[in-house]
């Protein structure tokens, strides 16, 4: 077809993979930056950020649902979230499915996220941006929780890869932070990409926990988009009861909450802790 467009990401340094714009919706340079968004048949409209997927609107509840559902159920009575990141509200729209949070703070540090997110993603979001529970601050995240006086039952840090600003959300000082920004017995989650393919963000997580935290891990899913085997979020928390909640408790909280799901399952919960040797190994270090 004439004037057909394909975008590639790269998966390190010897693999790639290539997908069809059937129509581009909108593209931009911000610096050395290259953002695109585009329409593909398999997986919807596809956010892009120099030359790597963000997120697709036909696989992304995979990811919100198991970087909220699993902390929030596990928690089982979480009145106040953080999301730090999560420009998209996909992670604010899932949290909020949940009618005994009372009050949801999300940070994010560029406003131009947001906009572009209602502007474009409302597939994602679902509108929620306006719900009256949701305060949405435009600041740093790390400096949010060193200087908060608010503290959370759950803290989801819905970033980007570690590269450029996102790598202090990584660190052990923003960690540290993040623990006294929290009430005891919560729980801190964050997304740490694929580990066979790019094991930094798993391993920086595991050694920014180690020591904060009593007890830190990993749980995984799978994300169509994100390739090269199942995605891994970083889990911390002082409480090692919480991955321990036993799948009755977890389904009778998931039926209380009332809300249906497309990937999320109180068995699938238990299951995404059962972890293969190899990333047991880039947690231990």
């Amino acid at each position: 077809m004439s004037g057909e467009r394909w975008f590639s990401e790269r998966i390190g340094g010897d693999a790639r993979v290539d997908l069809r714009a059937e129509r581009v919706l909108h593209e931009s340079g911000i610096g050395h930056q290259h953002m695109v968004l585009f329409e593909n048949p398999l997986f919807g409209r596809v956010l892009m950020l120099d030359s790597v997927i963000q997120t697709t609107t036909a696989d992304e509840f995979v990811y919100h649902e198991m970087i909220v559902h699993v902390p929030v159920l596990a928690h089982g009575s979480a009145r106040r979230v953080l999301i730090i990141g999560g420009g998209d509200g996909g992670s604010a729209e899932e949290v909020l499915k949940h009618q005994s949070v009372e009050r949801v703070v999300q940070v994010e540090i560029d406003p131009s996220v947001i906009e572009f997110a209602r502007t474009y993603l409302s597939d994602i979001h679902h509108g929620a941006f306006d719900d009256p529970r949701l305060e949405l601050k435009i600041a740093d995240g790390a400096r949010f929780v060193a200087e908060t006086d608010e503290r959370f039952d759950v803290v989801i840090v819905d970033s980007t890869d570690p590269s450029g600003p996102s790598r202090v959300l990584y660190e052990r000082p923003f960690f540290e932070a993040a623990r006294r920004a929290m009430t005891d017995g919560g729980v801190l989650v964050n997304q740490c990409a694929v580990p066979f393919q790019d094991a930094t963000a798993l391993r920086a997580t595991a050694n920014g926990l180690d020591g904060v935290f009593a007890d830190r891990t990993a749980y995984l899913a799978s994300v169509p988009a994100y390739y090269a085997g199942p995605m891994a979020f970083g889990w911390g928390s002082d409480d090692p009861a919480l991955r321990e909640v036993p799948v009755e408790t977890l389904a009778s909280r998931f039926a209380a909450a009332g809300f249906a799901t497309r990937y999320y399952t109180p068995e699938v919960h238990k299951a995404a802790f059962a972890l293969p040797p190899y990333i047991g190994e880039i947690i231990a270090g």
